[in-house]
């Protein structure tokens, strides 16, 4: 999804709202659809677009100006929170996008921010560790002004990490001499005090997001009366057939789209996982698919992509480290026979040009908007359930949140309570959304999201005097 798709789809849903009376009722019907109108207006528009050119010398000694970008969508309901990336991919429309999706997923989790996302335009692989270190200093340098621990609280996104936010952080203490700076930025080093947890937790949060509702929603919900499942009879019955491998121990296949801090942690998640029997039968990166269909050796590939920083592309690579699997292409993994398909790597992946050939039962989003919404729509009516962005890989923000807390009670929590208290906010959420979702007859999973976020994002403006 893009920006106008997003905004479109945000137009929709405000729409619908003014159809339901239950929603926000007032005393005056007339004075309800101005309040709903102006709400809509309000989150279609960004607060604040924020562009700057970074200058950089290069080891060869020449200079690069460098588009970067700091987007501030809304703040209605806390302060702005958002990633920062590296890719050449960058630009306006797509850092807007995803700061307008920061906004509604924070709300859609109950987290207290709002969103807000940052770029710089270039493909880190092309830089030395000391230009990634200035292009780092110079981002904060730009951008000092709109960031702080009670303004704009930055994270690491695609292309960059916690080294790369270490930096950012030290640059800013340089610039704000005596502030407190340990909550202005999150997913820090451990050492720098970061939360523990926060590299695997996008990855944890969006298989937990499929295993949640194959292993305690459904059991729970086939207690109750049938009757309420009629709306999504199709999905039901995908449930029911994923559920049935489940009680028969014949293992359930996943294929894993990206292979990096999300969708690896994801594939070893799934590989490890003792609530029930998992066969991941195929991973990708941009390079190479490896597939087998008896189950790859997640752990070994794992051990691989981290010496490496990619998967083994050649027979060689895989005899040396005793792996078996065979070597495809990088877009033959959307194609996969598989029962959940968990997509983490970038965007525009499955649509109208493709969405025919999709095979697998349960479509995942560890990556921001890899579904279009053709696709979406179409999928759905063949029974598929897709787990879209906003609730799938929250897991990231969700520990953002607890490490910026400890940063404000000067208290460390351990891996295992950072994890804990993400799971049963994850769960919270997934439950509401699946809850409704499965009520409905007409609307996709992503609409219902937008529309959970939507209510909580319009009561905020309206309680806060922003709709006369």
């Amino acid at each position: 999804m893009d920006r106008s798709q997003t905004k479109e789809l945000i137009e929709n849903v405000m729409k619908e709202l003014k159809e339901r009376g239950e929603f926000l009722p007032l005393d005056s019907s007339k004075e309800r659809e101005k309040v709903l109108e102006s709400a809509g207006e309000i989150l279609k528009t960004t607060d604040k677009i924020i562009k700057s050119y970074i200058r950089v010398s290069r080891e060869g000694g020449a200079i690069e100006r460098i588009p970067a970008y700091r987007v501030q969508h809304n703040n209605i309901s806390g302060f702005y929170k958002g990633g920062i990336r590296f890719s050449e991919d960058v630009s306006e429309s797509e850092v807007e996008n995803l700061a307008i999706l920061m906004t509604l997923k924070n709300a859609l989790h109950g987290l207290p921010f709002g969103g807000a996302k940052g770029g710089v335009d270039i493909d880190p692989r092309n830089y030395t560790e000391r230009e990634l270190n200035l292009i780092s200093k110079k981002y904060v340098q730009r951008f000092a002004l709109n960031l702080g621990p009670t303004q704009d609280i930055p994270a690491p996104d695609l292309g960059t990490d916690e080294r790369i936010i270490d930096w950012m952080v030290g640059e800013y203490k340089t610039i704000h001499p005596g502030q407190a700076y340990s909550g202005s930025f999150t997913g820090k080093s451990v050492e720098n005090s970061g939360a523990q947890g926060r590299r695997e937790s996008t990855g944890i949060g969006t298989f937990l997001s499929y295993l949640y509702i194959l292993n305690e929603w459904f059991p729970q919900q086939k207690q109750r009366s049938k009757s309420k499942t009629e709306a999504r009879h199709l999905q039901w019955d995908t449930l029911e057939k994923l559920h049935t491998k489940f009680n028969e121990a014949d293992p359930i296949d996943v294929a894993v789209q990206g292979f990096g801090n999300v969708g690896g942690v994801a594939a070893l998640e799934a590989y490890s996982s003792s609530a029930a029997k998992h066969r991941v039968t195929a991973v990708s990166d941009q390079f190479v698919t490896l597939v087998n269909h008896n189950g790859l050796n997640v752990e070994k590939l794992t051990a691989y992509t981290q010496k490496n920083k990619r998967l083994p592309i050649t027979k060689e690579q895989l005899l040396d480290w005793k792996i078996e699997a065979d070597i495809k292409s990088p877009v033959d993994i959307i194609q996969m026979d598989t029962d959940v398909m968990i997509f983490a790597a970038i965007a525009d992946q499955v649509t109208k040009e493709n969405m025919k050939d999709i095979k697998a039962d349960i479509l995942v989003e560890g990556a921001n908007a890899p579904v279009s919404v053709e696709a979406d729509l179409y999928l759905q009516d063949q029974g598929k359930i897709i787990i879209p962005d906003i609730l799938a890989n929250a897991g990231g923000v969700h520990v953002s949140y607890l490490e910026w807390k400890q940063s404000r009670v000067t208290e460390m929590y351990s891996k295992e309570e950072i994890l804990q208290e993400m799971g049963i906010q994850m769960k919270d959420t997934l439950k509401r959304v699946y809850d409704e979702y499965f009520l409905s007859k007409e609307h996709t999973m992503r609409f219902t999201c937008y529309s959970l976020a939507l209510r909580r994002l319009t009561s905020l403006l309206h309680k806060h005097g922003k709709l006369f």
